[in-house]
C-alpha cells in the first residue's frame, strides 16, 4: 500500500441552511488542497463520493468539484456511489489510482445535502440501499430494516436495551467536543435507556436515541504516494484498504453475523500485520446503535452475543482499552450519506496526528476505520498510520 493522506477539510455536519450541493463539495475541495499545501495544478485525478438517490435534482455531480477552482477544468473526475459506503468507495478508488502509478496526485471529496428532501422521500431514498424485492416495504424504511435486525439479535441472546443505550450515550458525550458534530449534547445512559415522547421507540426495540441523523455536509482529502508525501507538511499512510461485498438480500446471510465485515477486518489486520489490540482507537459505522453492537463481534473484539459486555464494561468508551467512535460516531456526528466515509478517513488523520483537539485520543498511533453500505452488504475497512 502506497497512497497516504497529506491534507483534508471537513464542514460542519447538520442542517445547513442556506447551503447547497456545489456550495459544500466546492468549499472542501479548496480548503483540502490548501491544507495539503498543493494547487490545484497539481491534482492528476478527482473522485467524488455522492451517493444521492433522489436527494439532489442536480444528477451527474462529478464536475462540480471542477468549480472549486478554474485549474481544475480538464482534470479526469468520477463519482462513485456504494450506499452508505460511497465515501469509502472514493477514496477507495484514488488509492488504487496512486497504486496503479495512474495518478501521482489525487483529490477525494465526499458529500451529501439530505435535509431539503421531506422526510417521507428521505425514508423511501434510504431504503434503496436495501434489497427492494424483498425489503422494499418495510415499515419505516432504513430504520425498519435495523428494528428488525434488532428484533433477531434480541430473540437469538437477549435483550440488548442496556448495552444499545450505552452505546449511544458513549457516542453523544464524545461528539460533544466535535465541533463537526450534527448533535453536540450528552444526554446520558437514562435518557437513551428510558421511551419518552423525546425518545419513542421508532423501529422495533430502536429508540430515537439509537438512530443516526439525517445531515448535510462533505468532508474531502488529498492522496498521493509515499514518497511525494514524506516531503509534504504530514503523511498518514494506508497500512491497508479493504473492500468486501457480500449479497444485497438479507435472506440470502445470517443477518446477525456481518460475515463481509468479518471479512474485510479479518483482511485489512493481515495486511496491515497487526493485531485490535495495536489499534488505538476505531471509527465504526454506527448507523444505527445495533450495528455498532453488532460490529463489535464481527471485527473480532467479542464473541457473537458477547457484544453487549464491551458497551457495558467501557471498554469502547474513549478511556477503554479501544475506544470506538470518539468522534461521536454517526450517532452524534451526522450521517450526510456520500461524504461519512471520507470524513471517517480526515477525522482518523487528524488523531494520528494530533489534530483532533477535543475528541483527541491520547497517544494515538494507529487508527482503524469500518464504514458499511447497506446492513453490511459494502464493507470497507482502512487502518492508518502516521509516518510524517
Amino acid at each position: 500500500m502506497t497512497a497516504c493522506i497529506v491534507g483534508w477539510a471537513h464542514s460542519r455536519f447538520g442542517k445547513l441552511e442556506g447551503e447547497t450541493l456545489e456550495g459544500l463539495i466546492t468549499k472542501v475541495a479548496a480548503e483540502a488542497l490548501d491544507h495539503a499545501g498543493i494547487g490545484p495544478d497539481d491534482v492528476d485525478e478527482i473522485v467524488l463520493g455522492h451517493f444521492n438517490a433522489g436527494f439532489s435534482p442536480q444528477d451527474f455531480t462529478a464536475s462540480l468539484v471542477l468549480q472549486a477552482d478554474d485549474r481544475l477544468r480538464f482534470k479526469p473526475a468520477t463519482r462513485v456511489e456504494n450506499a452508505c459506503a460511497t465515501g469509502s468507495a472514493a477514496v477507495r478508488q484514488g488509492i488504487r489510482a496512486i497504486d496503479a502509478n495512474a495518478a501521482r496526485i489525487v483529490l477525494v471529496v465526499g458529500a451529501e445535502q439530505m435535509t431539503t428532501t421531506p422526510g417521507p422521500e428521505i425514508g423511501k431514498n434510504l431504503l434503496k440501499a436495501s434489497y427492494l424485492p424483498e425489503e422494499g416495504d418495510t415499515p419505516a424504511g432504513f430504520a425498519g430494516v435495523f428494528g428488525k435486525i434488532a428484533q433477531a439479535y434480541f430473540q437469538r441472546y437477549g435483550d440488548q436495551s442496556d448495552a444499545l443505550a450505552m452505546i449511544a450515550a458513549k457516542n453523544h458525550k464524545n461528539g460533544v467536543d466535535n465541533p463537526y458534530a450534527q448533535m453536540r449534547k450528552d444526554f446520558g445512559y437514562e435518557f437513551c435507556r428510558q421511551e419518552s415522547e423525546k425518545n419513542p421507540f421508532v423501529a422495533g426495540p430502536l429508540k430515537r436515541t439509537d438512530c443516526s441523523l439525517v445531515s448535510d455536509g462533505a468532508a474531502a482529502l488529498v492522496l498521493t504516494d509515499t514518497a511525494t508525501a514524506l516531503r509534504m507538511r504530514r503523511a498518514v499512510t494506508f497500512r491497508a484498504n479493504e473492500h468486501v461485498q457480500d449479497f444485497l438480500p438479507m435472506s440470502k446471510r445470517d443477518i446477525l453475523a456481518f460475515e463481509g465485515c468479518e471479512r474485510a477486518w479479518e483482511q485489512a489486520l493481515k495486511k496491515a500485520g497487526v493485531t485490535l489490540d495495536d489499534l488505538s482507537f476505531v471509527e465504526t459505522h454506527d448507523c444505527f446503535t445495533i450495528a455498532e453492537l453488532i460490529e463489535y463481534e464481527a471485527m473480532g473484539l467479542a464473541k457473537p452475543g458477547e457484544g453487549a459486555k464491551l458497551a457495558l464494561d467501557g471498554t469502547t468508551a474513549k478511556d477503554g482499552r479501544l475506544p470506538v467512535n470518539p468522534s461521536g460516531g454517526l450517532k452524534a456526528k451526522g450521517h450526510p450519506i456520500g461524504a461519512t466515509g471520507v470524513s471517517m478517513h480526515v477525522l482518523t488523520a487528524m488523531q494520528l496526528t494530533g489534530e483532533a483537539g477535543g475528541i483527541q485520543v491520547p497517544g494515538a498511533k494507529l487508527g482503524g476505520i469500518f464504514n458499511m453500505g447497506g446492513a453490511a452488504v459494502a464493507n470497507y475497512v482502512s487502518i492508518l498510520d502516521r509516518i510524517r
